[in-house]
């Protein structure tokens, strides 16, 4: 059996994270509306990332760690940009001057440097290793 963790965007852009183990099914009861307050609220929804999992606790696992990252981070993990999530998961004190979330010129704050690794910290590395997409470094 196969299980979901997915993304949606909702009509005022905050985000809502789920997973399941019918994909459509689930997309269809959020966009109906009246089996998620969250979404409910928010309509229309759209799925705009998802993945799938061997086991419902890889499954549950990544939701909760995608569920406490800050919009940006999961736009990168939207985007594929594992440069961005790698960016987003320091502490702001740790990010380069120029960030991603000013428009400054200077260094590129996802270039990387050998001080940190692309590699995401609050993922396990195995559902890491199963999130980010085979041809990424």
């Amino acid at each position: 059996m196969t299980f979901w963790v997915y993304l949606l965007r909702c009509k005022d852009g905050r985000y809502y994270t789920g997973q399941t183990d019918s994909l459509d099914r689930r997309i269809a009861e959020h966009m109906i509306g009246g089996y998620c307050d969250f979404t409910s609220r928010r309509l229309p929804v759209e799925l705009v990332w998802s993945e799938s999992m061997g086991t419902r606790i890889e499954a549950l696992e990544a939701e909760r760690t995608i569920k406490g990252w800050s919009q940006a981070k999961k736009e990168g993990l939207i985007a594929g940009d594992w440069s961005q999530v790698s960016y987003f998961s320091r502490p702001p004190k740790e990010r380069l001057s120029t960030s991603l979330e000013t428009s400054g010129a200077g260094v590129d704050p996802l270039a990387p440097d050998a001080e940190h690794s692309n590699r995401n910290p609050l993922v396990s590395s195995e559902v890491e290793r199963r999130l980010k997409p085979s041809n990424a470094p």
